[in-house]
């Protein structure tokens, strides 16, 4: 049986799900992205009480399919932008569509119905919050970033950074070397 939290995976999500699982007695075989798999079927009343106990840590437990549907599309492309080395080479929408098995229209309506914007602009969203890591954490330059993002071009790339962040993509990698050198001079 598969159960829906609403969390994004690290360790210690992973770590909390299954004590609490455990405190229930609940056998957990797999906690991915946003997906539980336990072995047992689950009384409303046990499922009440995971919920209730997961909410204690932030975690929030789904049940209705529509929910479930737009946090596994969300889920689908924060692994894709954050967690994976290599982008799909193929469209989003079929990746995505691949990926959860459903049309992609019917995606993109729910997902535009219950979160007030396309997924599209979400994909935008945490594809210039990817540029600001890569900016900040990693030693690569703009050509890089755009490749390695799949942008049509580098103009591209900073255009689109600008209408998200009001700032210049070099601006905003100015600012860490401005910290940086802040902190030396203590």
């Amino acid at each position: 049986m598969f159960l829906y939290v609403k969390y994004m995976v690290s360790l210690r999500c992973k770590m909390v799900v299954q004590q609490e699982l455990e405190k229930i007695g609940l056998h957990c075989i797999k906690v991915d992205l946003g997906t539980i798999e336990i072995k047992e079927n689950i009384s409303d009343s046990r499922k009440q009480e995971l919920g209730k106990n997961l909410k204690r840590y932030g975690l929030e437990l789904l049940d209705n399919n529509r929910n479930i549907l737009i946090e596994k599309i969300k889920a689908v492309i924060i692994e894709m932008i954050h967690y994976s080395k290599d982008q799909p080479k193929v469209n989003y929408s079929d990746y995505i569509s691949k990926k959860l098995g459903y049309d992609y229209t019917y995606l993109a309506n729910t997902f535009s119905e219950v979160k007030g914007i396309t997924i599209q602009q979400y994909i935008i969203h945490h594809k210039i919050e990817r540029v600001k890591e890569l900016l900040l954490y990693e030693d690569l330059n703009l050509t890089e970033i755009s490749y390695q993002l799949h942008y049509s071009s580098v103009a591209h790339l900073s255009n689109q950074f600008k209408k998200i962040t009001g700032l210049a993509p070099s601006y905003f990698k100015s600012l860490k070397n401005k910290k940086l050198k802040n902190l030396e001079d203590l």
